[in-house]
């Protein structure tokens, strides 16, 4: 799962990415507002973090821009305004949900999983197709009596194939989901994250569609 965190505070932004990539998210992180509507004109993230306060174009302006260009991308506000009307306009222009500063990680990371749950069409906590379960609080995944903790990768990778049962994630789909910016990619790291997936959950929960990619099964 890869997220774009807009936040201009140095202390605030290495604090929220360390603690995001603790989480097994890949994050992007960039520090003013023209920058973030730019990026996000190619899809590439899953969720965004948008702080209000930024230089040059604040982050109602990216947020209004994002919103008209129809980007239905999830926008998580982290703010230091905390009047009500600033969260009504802050939801009003398109927030999915708002947080204010100082804040605890746990309670971002909970908002987080919810708006992107909802972008998913899921309302429960847990992802399901029927057979297979993932619980993004905990990185536990369960099929039949299995149930494994997964590491980052796998679960980002897990995570990623059951928001969309049914249909073929690519290799670069999937390597979006898994890296930032300024990591390396491993050549045959979605064949060994898959390989590790199915030796812990079974051989038959993730298909190779050849040539095309990878699908767990549709909701049953």
């Amino acid at each position: 799962m890869r997220i774009l965190l807009v936040e201009d505070d140095a202390m605030i932004g290495e604090a929220t990415a360390v603690a995001l990539k603790d989480a097994a998210y890949a994050v992007d992180w960039v520090r003013d507002g023209a920058t973030a509507n730019s990026i996000l004109q190619d899809g590439a993230h899953q969720a965004v973090l948008l702080d209000l306060g930024l230089p040059g174009r604040d982050g109602l302006e990216v947020l209004r821009r994002l919103r008209q260009a129809g980007n239905t991308v999830p926008v998580l506000v982290i703010t230091a305004r905390d009047g009500v009307d600033d969260r009504i306009k802050g939801l009003d222009f398109g927030a999915d949900d708002y947080l204010v500063k100082p804040f605890d990680v746990k309670e971002l990371l909970a908002r987080l999983r919810a708006i992107i749950r909802r972008q998913g069409g899921h309302a429960a906590p847990l992802l399901s197709n029927g057979t297979l379960s993932l619980d993004p609080g905990s990185r536990e995944a369960r099929c039949g009596d299995a149930c494994e903790l997964l590491s980052a990768r796998e679960f980002a990778l897990l995570h990623a194939l059951l928001l969309r049962p049914g249909t073929i994630l690519t290799r670069a789909e999937l390597e979006e989901r898994i890296y930032g910016w300024n990591e390396e990619v491993e050549s045959n790291v979605i064949d060994v994250l898959i390989h590790g997936l199915r030796r812990k959950l079974g051989t038959t929960i993730i298909k190779n569609v050849r040539g095309a990619g990878w699908m767990v099964d549709k909701a049953v």
